[in-house]
């Protein structure tokens, strides 16, 4: 087992939670319109919905280790390519991060829980983010690769909620912060598009 494989993914995982996306945008703004326990409630959906990703990824990518060696160095190399393409995409947005504070009729917490697993669930981009993300980092010659995948996916929730959790509990300061100052936005656009690089060239080196 190979630990350094398992903290580089840890630490590119914390990196894209940091980055503004939507989802932890969705979560930031939440917190700021109604209360850091609806933010953690969206949190909470949108991390569960992580699991139904992580479960068609080790099934369906295991098999085709299992049966094509060949076609999971594709799967990888697509996942190279994918990745420059998000960050083609990261560059081409405004940095300027916009919030607004009119997060409209107070939802319940539940309410929240299931927009957010919905949300996670029946976005196809996080299907193919996980399909293009996780494959290069296996991990384990001795372990099989669904059991991977799952450590994986939950290495992933666990990063993901800590970051996307602090951005809840210290939603009126970031708020300020990214009001503000516009250079935080551009700071972590370009963080965000470094990681996605760097993953990239990573499963081109690997594969």
């Amino acid at each position: 087992m190979d630990y350094t494989i398992l903290i580089a993914f840890c630490g590119a995982t914390a990196a894209l939670a940091i980055s503004p996306g939507p989802d932890n945008i969705f979560v930031l703004i939440q917190s700021v319109s109604h209360g850091k326990k609806y933010g953690l409630a969206t949190m909470a959906g949108l991390m569960t919905g992580c699991l139904v990703h992580t479960t068609l990824l080790a099934f369906g990518v295991s098999a085709l280790i299992k049966n094509n060696p060949n076609i999971f160095l594709g799967i990888k190399v697509f996942g190279a390519l994918y990745l420059l393409y998000l960050a083609y995409k990261v560059f081409k947005y405004d940095s300027t991060v916009m919030l607004s504070r009119d997060g409209g009729p107070r939802k319940s917490l539940s309410a929240l829980f299931r927009q957010g697993f919905i949300m996670n669930v029946l976005n196809p981009k996080v299907t193919i983010f996980f399909l293009a993300f996780f494959p290069g980092f296996l991990f384990s010659e001795t372990l099989g690769s669904v059991v991977q995948f799952y450590v994986l996916g939950f290495l992933f929730i666990l990063v993901s909620s800590l970051i996307f959790g602090s951005i809840a509990l210290l939603s009126g300061f970031l708020a300020s912060r990214l009001d503000r100052n516009e250079k935080v936005g551009l700071v972590l656009k370009w963080l965000q598009i470094l990681v996605f690089v760097a993953i990239a060239i990573y499963l081109f080196v690997e594969s």
